[in-house]
């Protein structure tokens, strides 16, 4: 990332992303990274991942886009729906990809693959779920006045605030240990000084308001079941839950939920909590690389 950083334009706003050719002669079903959202989260979310993708000597491209909002891409103060994000990626895919991918997200981010695979099934050969929030969670839709209180609420001085506390580090290391890793341990300095460089820019802050105020609670429950793209759900031995509602809900549990309701799925668990890809990455790796393979194989016999 640097000078170096592509970006394309979409509705007038600057995108960044990077495009990674492991081993120097990629080759296979690209992979489209879509990152988490959070306090200072943006596509290096992904770097240990892409790290290790080439370590293994895997060739297929990597498009690691920062959604709008976030990272390097521009910031404007808007609240954002997951559809928003969708159509950002959707662009992205027609004008700069150009060909079938394998979508890896990312958590709670899961609503925006749902809505991306419905926009444009024909440019996305299957679809890889990390740590996925509680279904439930995804089954129902919170009110969208609920949600307008709490966007009001975070765009505001008193929202301003609390950005300015929840940048940092006691504040990111004690919810990390709590909410996403498995281990203390695991919230390591690079974890923290990749949250603390992410969150620099105040207005990083209306994406992950956007988040917080809930707009991408809705019911995607019928959207899920028509997903027709061989589906790869990993899910963390010691996964967790955001909700109260899900938090008597064992990971086995959330994986049978999910296997249930989409048509073309198989699961994985992993060492790990709720960040995969960051906390167990030689372990995800290893999980999706066969994955990938028999859609690349697939692809090739049609």
């Amino acid at each position: 990332m640097g000078e170096t950083t592509p970006f394309y334009t979409w509705q007038n706003y600057r995108c960044a992303y990077d495009r990674l050719a492991p081993n120097g002669s990629a080759h296979g079903l690209p992979l489209l990274l879509i990152h988490p959202i959070g306090v200072g989260l943006s596509r290096t979310f992904w770097q240990r991942f892409c790290d290790e993708w080439s370590r293994t000597g895997q060739q297929n491209p990597i498009y690691n886009p920062d959604l709008l909002g976030c990272g390097e891409s521009a910031m404007p103060s808007i609240a954002y729906y997951p559809s928003d994000w969708a159509k950002q990626l959707q662009y992205f895919l027609q004008t700069v990809i150009q060909t079938p991918v394998v979508v890896v997200v990312q958590g709670a981010l899961l609503p925006v693959a749902i809505e991306l695979v419905h926009l444009q099934p024909d440019l996305i050969r299957g679809l890889v779920m990390s740590g996925p929030p509680a279904r439930t969670l995804i089954a129902n839709t919170t009110p969208t006045w609920q949600q307008r209180v709490s966007w009001n609420l975070f765009d505001s001085p008193l929202g301003n605030g609390f950005y300015r506390y929840a940048r940092r580090s006691q504040f990111l290391h004690s919810f990390s240990t709590r909410q996403l890793f498995a281990t203390a341990a695991g919230v390591d300095a690079e974890w923290l000084a990749m949250l603390r460089q992410g969150s620099a820019d105040l207005d990083s802050r209306h994406a992950v308001f956007s988040f917080l105020a809930g707009f991408w609670r809705q019911d995607y429950t019928s959207k899920l079941k028509a997903i027709a793209q061989p589906t790869l759900i990993a899910m963390g031995e010691q996964a967790s839950s955001i909700s109260r509602k899900g938090k008597s809900e064992t990971p086995d549990e959330r994986l049978q939920d999910y296997l249930a309701h989409l048509p073309h799925s198989e699961g994985v668990k992993l060492p790990g909590r709720n960040v995969l890809p960051y906390e167990s990455t030689a372990a995800f790796v290893e999980a999706i690389v066969p994955f990938i393979q028999r859609l690349q194989a697939a692809g090739v016999k049609e």
